[in-house]
């Protein structure tokens, strides 16, 4: 009787782990024979259709590489502020403050450009207001810095403004594929044209996911750059007195 019992247990777990094989089988079938997913859209999809994924694969990338590449510039200003603040207001004079910074840093070029203007006030820029002359020279070496922080911007907007619109192209060109298909077959059978409209609906989405982290990441970062800018710009406020007033105590 227990062996009879035994031979019936054993029966019933082969029988189950076959039957739960056969189904992983069953759904890997299915999902490899899917043939509305993004693999089938690559496969089935034309010379236009692939091109679109392609501009929108290399857009998102992009969009992607300049977001995480401007966070860590943003966060390095942050840590060189704090630098000039700790180190440059110390320092004997404008030059030794200069040389305490570290190489790069948007602080120490922006002192050097002051010192710079400070030294070289002779010949026909001695003509110009030494007050004047300094103003400009450190409002120069501000933009200056201004316009690198601002790198990699234009490209977030212009796929965060473009994206949606090239996914929309790629929804008109499958679209056009399903009515193809309706022509062609003559009926508008739910198999001919499930795969076209798919695959304008799925370039609907990729076209939306590519445009929304561009747009959030454009926004995200002008507005940090903003505060990256009122750092560098009240250095170079400090700064200006600071050339004038050695320039003043040099007259002397």
């Amino acid at each position: 009787m227990s062996r009879s019992l035994a031979l019936f247990i054993c029966s019933a777990v082969t029988m189950g782990s076959t039957a739960s094989a056969q189904e992983a089988v069953n759904a890997a079938a299915v999902l490899t024979e899917n043939p509305y997913g993004l693999a089938a859209l690559w496969a089935g999809s034309d010379v236009v259709a692939k091109i679109v994924l392609m501009l929108m694969t290399v857009m998102s990338a992009g969009s992607w590489y300049v977001i995480v590449v401007k966070l860590l510039e943003q966060a390095r200003v942050g840590r060189q502020a704090q630098e000039a603040q700790d180190r440059f207001w110390r320092a004997g004079d404008v030059r030794q403050g200069a040389d305490a910074l570290s190489v790069g840093s948007p602080f120490r070029f922006i002192a050097e450009a002051g010192a710079e203007a400070s030294r070289k006030h002779d010949g026909l820029l001695g003509q110009i207001d030494l007050n004047t002359w300094v103003t400009m020279s450190i409002q120069r070496a501000v933009e200056r810095v201004h316009s690198r922080l601002q790198g990699g911007l234009a490209f977030l907007a212009t796929v965060g403004s473009t994206a949606p619109f090239v996914g929309l192209f790629g929804t008109v060109w499958g679209i056009y594929h399903a009515l193809t298909a309706i022509g062609v077959a003559g009926q508008a059978s739910i198999d001919k044209v499930a795969g076209p409209v798919g695959e304008a609906l799925i370039m609907t989405a990729i076209g939306l996911a590519v445009a929304v982290p561009a747009v959030l990441g454009y926004n995200w970062l002008v507005r940090r750059n903003k505060v990256a800018m009122d750092d560098v710009r009240a250095f170079g406020s400090d700064l200006h007195a600071v050339l004038l007033a050695q320039a003043n105590a040099a007259a002397r």
